[in-house]
C-alpha cells in the first residue's frame, strides 16, 4: 500500500491496483482502521474500488480492479468488523456484492423496500419513530424492538434525503456548497473543501489564515458542544441547564457573526485563505466574551455533576463498551467517549500543534451519556485555549495575506483531507482527470460511522432513555444522507 500523508497530492498513477483477493489479504494483514472504501466507474464496466486506512501520522492507500463480469468478492467485515458500513454502501452503489457479510442492508436506498429485523415471543413489540418527527429536524426512522419498555435492539433506517452532494461537488464544486452539506459543521467542511483545492492547486495557505481557520474551528466545537450540553440537560428536565447553556452558546456564536457575518461561519474559510480579518478590537472583545463563557459553562457543568438527581440520569444510561465501539468503527467524540483514543487533530497534526505546545489530554471514559456529556465540557475547555493561543499568534502575521492564489488543478491527481470537526473526522477525497478536472467527489462525515453505535447504546435500556442517548451523540441525518 502507498503511504501519503494528510492534505497533499499524489499521483493517481503511483496508487497500486491489486486483485481484489490480493487487496484484501493486504487490508487483513496491515489490520487498520477504514478511512476509505469507495469505488469509481473506470469505464467499461469496470468498477475500481480505492481503500484508505488510518496509519497516523500518515495514510496507506491502495486499490482494486472489478472487471465487467465480476460482481462479488470475499466481505472483510468478518474479518475487520469496522469494514460493515463501507462495504454495504459500497454494494449499495455498484452492486458488487461482499459475500458472507453479516448485514448487508441499504445505507441510503430504502425506502421502497426494507426488512427490519425482526424478534418474536408474546411480549416483544415494535415502536417505530419517525421518519417524520415532533420538530424542525431532518427525517429518519428508528424501530425499536422491545420487551415491555426495555428495548433488545434499535433499528435505524436513513436515507430519506436524496441530494447528490458528490456528483454536484464534480459539477460545481465551490466554498458555498461545502459549507451547506452540513449546516452545523460549517467551518470543518469547508475547510476540508479547500485544503483539497489548495492541494490540487498548488497553493500555499498564509500563517494568518491558517490561524483563523483554526479558531474559527475550534470556535464552531465549543459552541455545538455548549448547546449540546444544554440540549442533554433538557431531555432529563434539568431546565437550569438547558436555559444557561443555551444562553452561553448564544455568546459564541454571536461573536462568530462578528467575525465574518454568520453565526455558524458561513462566508469566513475560502480556498487560498480566508475572507474576512480580526481586527484587535474584535479579538480583545472575543476574549472578554469567552472568559465569560468558559466560566459559566465551568459553574453549570460541576452544578450539574454534582446534583445527584442528574448524576442517576446520565450514569450507567447508553452504555457502549471500548469493544463494541472498535468493531462498530466508532470515531470522534463518540469513540473518544468510549475508550477509543482518535482525534484527526492530534493523529495528523498541523505545524500550529508543536509551535504552540497544543497536546492530547488524556480522558476517563466510560462509554456512558456521562462520558459523552464529561467529553464535551472537556473539548470545550481545550477548545478556547487552542483559540487564545492562536489568537495571540495573530500578533505575529499582521501583513500576512487573507487570500493567496495558485494555479490550474493537477491532472491525474488524489488528494486526502481530513478535518476533525466537532463529531469527529470529516474525510473529503478528491480525484482529477487528464484535463484537470474532477473525477471523483467523495465524503464521509463521522455520523457515517457512529449511527450504528446509537442503536448499540439504546440496547438493554427503556425506551424512554432513547431521546438522551440520541442527544448525546447528536448525530448527522444530512451527513450521512449526501
Amino acid at each position: 500500500m502507498l503511504k501519503i500523508k494528510n492534505n497533499s497530492k499524489v499521483n493517481l498513477s503511483d496508487i497500486p491496483v491489486l486483485k481484489i483477493g490480493e487487496l484484501r489479504d493486504e487490508i487483513i494483514k496491515e489490520n487498520k482502521r477504514p478511512i476509505g472504501f469507495f469505488g469509481k466507474d473506470w469505464g467499461e464496466g469496470r468498477i475500481r474500488l480505492f481503500v484508505i486506512l488510518e496509519d497516523a501520522p500518515e495514510l496507506l492507500v491502495s486499490s482494486a480492479i472489478f472487471e465487467a463480469d465480476e460482481k462479488s468478492y470475499e466481505c472483510i467485515t468478518n474479518e475487520i468488523p469496522s469494514f460493515h458500513i463501507y462495504e454495504r454502501e459500497f454494494y449499495e452503489q455498484f452492486g458488487i456484492e461482499p459475500l458472507h457479510h453479516p448485514w448487508l442492508k441499504p445505507v441510503r436506498l430504502n425506502q421502497d423496500k426494507y426488512e427490519f429485523f425482526e424478534m418474536k415471543g408474546e411480549e416483544v413489540h415494535q415502536v417505530a419513530v419517525g421518519p417524520i418527527h415532533a420538530g424542525v429536524i431532518e427525517p429518519g426512522h428508528f424501530r425499536f424492538m422491545c420487551n415491555g419498555e426495555t428495548v433488545y435492539h434499535l433499528e435505524i433506517m436513513l436515507g430519506y434525503q436524496h441530494r447528490g452532494v458528490e456528483d454536484l461537488m464534480v459539477k460545481n464544486p465551490s466554498n458555498q456548497l461545502a459549507e451547506s452539506i452540513c449546516g452545523d459543521s460549517v467551518i470543518a467542511y469547508n475547510t476540508a473543501y479547500s485544503q483539497m483545492m489548495e492541494n490540487l492547486k498548488n497553493i500555499q495557505v498564509s500563517n494568518k489564515a491558517q490561524l483563523i481557520r483554526k479558531v474559527c474551528l475550534e470556535m464552531e466545537r465549543a459552541a455545538i458542544h455548549i448547546g449540546d450540553l444544554g440540549a442533554i440537560a433538557g431531555d432529563i428536565a434539568y431546565l437550569m441547564g438547558a436555559s444557561v447553556f443555551g444562553a452561553t452558546r448564544t455568546l459564541v456564536i454571536n461573536t462568530m457573526l462578528e467575525f465574518c457575518g454568520s453565526r455558524f461561519g458561513r462566508g469566513m474559510v475560502t480556498v487560498g485563505g480566508v475572507n474576512y480579518d480580526l481586527s484587535d478590537e474584535k479579538i480583545e472583545r472575543a476574549l472578554k466574551t469567552f472568559d465569560k463563557v468558559e466560566k459559566d459553562v465551568e459553574r453549570m457543568t460541576n452544578t450539574m455533576l454534582k446534583n445527584s438527581t442528574v448524576m442517576s440520569r446520565l450514569e450507567k444510561t447508553g452504555t457502549v463498551s471500548e469493544e463494541r465501539a472498535k468493531e462498530a468503527g466508532l470515531v470522534g467524540m463518540a469513540g473518544r467517549a468510549c475508550g477509543i483514543d482518535v482525534d484527526s487533530r492530534f493523529d495528523f497534526p498541523d505545524k500550529w500543534n508543536e509551535e504552540l505546545g497544543i497536546r492530547k489530554k488524556a480522558f476517563k471514559a466510560s462509554g456512558d451519556v456521562n462520558s459523552r456529556f464529561k467529553l464535551r465540557y472537556k473539548e470545550i475547555r481545550e477548545s478556547f485555549s487552542i483559540i487564545r493561543k492562536c489568537l495571540a499568534k495573530l500578533a505575529d502575521y499582521k501583513n500576512d495575506p487573507l487570500i493567496t492564489n495558485g494555479e490550474d488543478m493537477a491532472k491525474d491527481a488524489f488528494v486526502v483531507s481530513i478535518v476533525e470537526g466537532w463529531r469527529g473526522e470529516i474525510v473529503h477525497i478528491a480525484m482529477t482527470d487528464n484535463d484537470g478536472k474532477l473525477s471523483r467527489y467523495k465524503i464521509k462525515d463521522p455520523s457515517f460511522n457512529n449511527w450504528y453505535g446509537l442503536a448499540l447504546a439504546v440496547r438493554n435500556n427503556g425506551v424512554s432513555d432513547f431521546p438522551l442517548c440520541n442527544k448525546s451523540h447528536n448525530l448527522s441525518y444530512c451527513g450521512n444522507d449526501l
